[in-house]
C-alpha cells in the first residue's frame, strides 16, 4: 500500500482546495474553512474586557495604607520590571532560566548550584522540607515565629509541630531549645531575624547552637529578613552550609527585593539533602517566567537593594517613634514591621480600627492578644498610622 508523506506543503495545498474539488469531496464540502479572527473587532466583548479589566486591583486601594504582610512597596526594582516585560512576552513557555537563578545565587554565596532549590516563594521548599521531616519525627519551634509551612507541611504526617514555652521578652532561647531536643525531634527551625517580634538571635550564639545541635538533628535557619538587618554577611549561617553542617538556610525575593507577588524564592543545603527535597515539589513547573527574571534582575541590584533599606529603615523609625509619642513600647526590630505592646488592649480591637481609618495591620497572633505588627509600607502609608494611631487608642481604650 503507497503511503503518501504529510508535509507541511502538502497540508497547506490540501487547505486552498478549488471549489470544484470540495464539490467532489462530499466529507469536505461539509467542514467550513477556519478562519482567525481579531478579538479586538468585537466592538461590545472588546469594551466589556477593558471594563472588567480596569476593576481588577493588584495592590491596595488608593488612600489604603497596607501595613500587614512585610512587603517591600518599592519594589519590583527598573531592572526587574524591564526584564519581567520582556519575560511575559515568552509566558507562553515553561521557565527555561532558572539554571541562570542558580548559578548566581550559588556564586555569591560561595556554593556550587546543586546546593540550591528554587521554589515558589521560599514557602515551597520550606514546606516540602516540612512534609519530609515529619514522616520521621517532630519540628520543634519557637512559641512563636512564623509557622505556616511547618503546619502545612506536617498537616497530613503523624509527626506535627512542638513549641517552646513563651519566653518573658519573647526572644528565642537556644539553650531552652537544646533541652527539649528529644529523639523523635526531626528538625528544628529558627526565623531569624524572627517574625512576627523582630528580634535578631546573635551571630555568635546562634552559629555555636547550629553546630553543635546539627549533629543530632537537621536545623533550619528563615533567612527571609537577612538583607535587611545592619551587617547581612554577618547573621547569616550560610557558612555552615559551606562547611557540610546539616543546616538549610531558606531566602526569598518576597521582602526587600519587592518581588512577594511574583513568588521566588529558595533554600541552600547540601546536594543529597537538596535532592531529596525536591522530590516533595514539583521543580521548575511550579515557577514562572516573570518571577524568575525580576528575581535574576534584583539580585545584585544594589541600588535598588541600598534604596530600599534606606527607605524601609525610614518608615520603621516613623513607626517607632509614633509609638513611644502614644505611651506604648515596641520590640527591637532590624527588619520591615514592628511588634507593638498594646497593654492592656486588645490587638483584634485596634486592628479592627485602624481599618476604619483606611490603616491594614494584623490583628492577634496566637494567644498573644495585646501585641500588633505593622509593617513598613511607603512613608505616606507609616505617617497615615501615625496619625490615626492616638484616634484609635483613645476609641478602643
Amino acid at each position: 500500500m503507497n503511503e503518501k508523506k504529510i508535509t507541511r506543503r502538502s497540508f497547506l495545498k490540501g487547505t486552498l482546495l478549488t471549489v470544484g474539488a470540495a464539490i467532489a469531496s462530499p466529507v469536505l464540502s461539509q467542514v467550513a474553512p477556519l478562519t482567525l479572527r481579531d478579538p479586538s473587532q468585537n466592538t461590545k466583548s472588546s469594551e466589556f474586557m477593558q471594563r472588567s479589566v480596569s476593576r481588577v486591583n493588584y495592590g491596595p486601594s488608593y488612600g489604603i495604607a497596607k501595613l500587614n504582610a512585610n512587603e517591600n512597596p518599592y519594589g519590583p526594582s527598573p531592572e526587574a520590571l524591564n526584564a519581567m516585560n520582556k519575560a511575559i512576552q515568552k509566558g507562553s513557555y515553561y521557565v527555561t532560566a532558572v539554571t541562570k537563578l542558580k548559578e548566581m545565587i550559588a556564586e555569591k554565596n560561595n556554593v556550587t548550584p546543586d546546593h540550591i532549590l528554587i521554589g515558589s516563594g521560599s514557602s515551597a521548599p520550606l514546606q516540602w522540607l516540612a512534609t519530609k521531616v515529619t514522616r520521621k519525627g517532630h519540628i520543634l519551634g519557637p512559641d512563636l515565629f512564623w509557622d505556616t509551612t511547618s503546619i502545612m507541611g506536617s498537616k497530613n504526617n503523624q509527626f506535627t509541630l512542638e513549641r517552646l514555652p513563651k519566653s518573658s521578652d519573647l526572644s528565642i532561647n537556644l539553650d531552652d531549645m537544646e533541652k527539649f531536643v528529644t529523639p523523635n525531634t526531626s528538625l528544628i527551625q529558627i526565623t531569624n531575624p524572627n517574625n512576627p517580634t523582630g528580634l535578631t538571635i546573635s551571630p555568635t550564639k546562634l552559629k555555636e547552637f547550629c553546630k553543635k545541635l546539627s549533629k543530632k538533628v537537621l536545623v533550619l535557619v528563615d533567612e527571609a529578613y537577612n538583607e535587611l538587618t545592619p551587617q547581612p554577611e554577618k547573621n547569616t549561617m550560610v557558612p555552615l552550609v559551606r562547611k557540610g553542617f546539616d543546616v538549610v538556610v531558606a531566602r526569598t525575593f518576597s521582602k526587600i527585593y519587592g518581588l512577594a507577588g511574583m513568588r521566588v524564592g529558595y533554600i541552600i543545603a547540601k546536594p543529597e539533602l537538596i535532592e531529596k527535597i525536591a522530590s516533595f515539589g514539583l521543580g521548575d513547573y511550579s515557577l514562572n517566567q516573570a518571577g524568575v527574571a525580576g528575581a535574576i534582575a534584583s539580585y545584585n541590584d544594589e541600588v535598588f537593594l541600598k534604596f530600599s533599606k534606606q527607605k524601609i529603615i525610614e518608615a520603621r523609625e516613623i513607626i517607632e517613634e509614633a509609638v513611644k509619642v502614644n505611651g506604648l513600647q515596641s520590640l527591637s526590630s532590624t527588619t520591615n514591621f514592628v511588634f507593638v505592646n498594646l497593654g492592656d488592649l486588645n490587638a483584634e480591637s485596634f486592628r479592627k480600627e485602624m481599618a476604619k481609618e483606611n490603616v491594614l495591620v494584623r490583628g492577634i497572633y496566637r494567644d498573644y492578644s495585646h501585641w500588633s505588627r505593622v509593617s513598613t509600607g511607603k512613608i505616606e502609608d507609616v505617617i497615615q498610622y501615625a496619625n490615626a494611631l492616638p484616634r484609635v487608642l483613645e476609641k478602643i481604650a
